[in-house]
């Protein structure tokens, strides 16, 4: 789909909303701070269009859909439809052809109201389809990217394992080559969209001896004999999104289903996964801005000992810490989005984003939480909710410990930090 289609759509749902259903009138973007990454009107109607969506058709139900483990299909559809499954992806093989800035401001919006379905907008986008448009062969573009950017298929990024999480090198899950097809034995946990999706991207050993430069990636289709999908982890947040295992027992891969050259699959998980943490990143801002937009509204709302409770020093202050980190997680963000589109290393980039801002939605979610009090404690006013989401993004696509280990190595071994302005003047 072509971003045309999603500027044309990008105020359906603010036209049919009800004055009470519209967004709240404090919010305002960051029009100074836009101007330093030079966004276009296009990025600011992709950010409306998400805005919109977001608002209009994800909050309503979403309490329901989080309460109860309940798989939003028709918010999926929806998504596909407006063109936020294959934002990155070329035209050429149905995608929106835009830029990771893009993708980050509206995953962000989408993130303010439900992680359930920015998790699976993210996997699909920086892991599944961004992976198979930098790597794949053409055949496997051809075949693939059409079917993943409309949300006919969602896809999965199968790599971690019961004992391989952040270890990632220690795969147990074998692909042993047998002439004309890899036979592929083995099970995935924590797997976004195990049980819905179509295509699994899997990582597995090929050559123990070579250790991670024997590892593989292939595209297994889900309805291969042999698959077995696990059942559905009850989990403390995005409880609307499907984890589960994924067993691979004798499953026979075709060899023209790997990607890249063999013994390729640790490099692709390790560079796939760096523009996965921009995605993650910008799902943790979304958290920590959408638990801001709450707590704004309802401390000038909510009114003690006279006054709303947002002239009341001890709630200001909290609201000024929160609007600070929020705008230097944005910047961090920003910041590693920027570098992805302008073909620079991202990789530290994305690291400090990701950990930052995901630190940032896990204290600012317990606040906002504080700052609503009791209401704070039910799910009628969502920071709970929100809060409960805010702790996978220290964990997932790489916990806060593993961001550490990748800034610090890259400091350590003289990488040192570069300041954006002079970063762009080496390009």
């Amino acid at each position: 789909m072509d971003i045309g289609l999603l500027l044309s759509r990008r105020t359906f749902a603010a036209e049919k909303a009800s004055p009470q259903q519209k967004p709240s009138t404090f919010y305002h973007p960051p029009s100074t701070f836009f101007n330093m990454f030079n966004l276009t009107e296009e990025h600011l109607a992709v950010q409306q269009a998400a805005r919109d969506f977001a608002q209009n058709e994800l909050k309503p139900g979403v309490i329901e859909r989080d309460s109860k483990g309940i798989y939003p299909y028709e918010q999926v559809k929806k998504m596909g439809e407006l063109g936020f499954l294959g934002m990155m992806v070329s035209p050429e093989y149905g995608g929106g052809g835009m830029d990771t800035l893009s993708y980050v401001l509206a995953m962000e919006e989408i993130s303010k109201v439900d992680n359930s379905c920015s998790v699976i907008m993210s996997v699909n986008n920086s892991l599944v389809c961004w992976g198979l448009l930098l790597y794949g062969n053409e055949e496997q573009k051809r075949k693939y990217l059409p079917k993943l950017v409309t949300g006919e298929w969602i896809g999965s990024f199968c790599l971690s394992e019961p004992e391989a999480g952040s270890d990632a090198t220690s795969q147990r899950t074998t692909a042993v080559d047998m002439g004309d097809y890899y036979l592929l034995n083995g099970t995935k946990n924590w797997i976004t969209n195990g049980a819905t999706s179509k295509l699994h991207l899997v990582m597995a050993q090929t050559h123990p001896e070579k250790m991670h430069r024997g590892i593989n990636v292939l595209i297994v289709d889900a309805d291969s004999p042999g698959v077995t999908i696990g059942a559905k982890e009850d989990k403390l947040g995005i409880r609307s999104s499907d984890t589960t295992s994924i067993m691979y027992n004798d499953v026979k891969v075709p060899k023209a289903n790997r990607i890249g050259e063999d013994g390729f699959g640790f490099k692709f998980a390790m560079k796939t996964l760096s523009g996965g943490r921009i995605g993650i990143a910008s799902q943790a801002l979304g958290i920590a801005a959408g638990a801001y937009e709450l707590s704004v509204a309802y401390a000038k709302e909510r009114s003690a000992f006279g006054k709303p409770i947002s002239q009341h020093q001890a709630i200001a202050f909290k609201i000024a810490d929160m609007a600070t980190d929020i705008e230097a997680a944005r910047l961090l963000v920003h910041r590693a989005a920027v570098m992805k589109d302008q073909g620079m290393d991202y990789t530290q980039a994305a690291a400090m984003a990701k950990v930052f801002a995901s630190e940032v939605a896990m204290r600012h979610t317990v606040e906002a939480v504080q700052i609503h009090g009791g209401y704070g404690f039910v799910k009628e006013y969502h920071v709970e909710r929100l809060m409960r989401d805010a702790k996978i993004t220290q964990i997932y696509e790489g916990t806060s410990e593993v961001q550490r280990i990748v800034i610090s190595r890259n400091v350590l071994n003289g990488e040192l930090y570069v300041p954006m302005v002079q970063a762009m003047e080496t390009v």
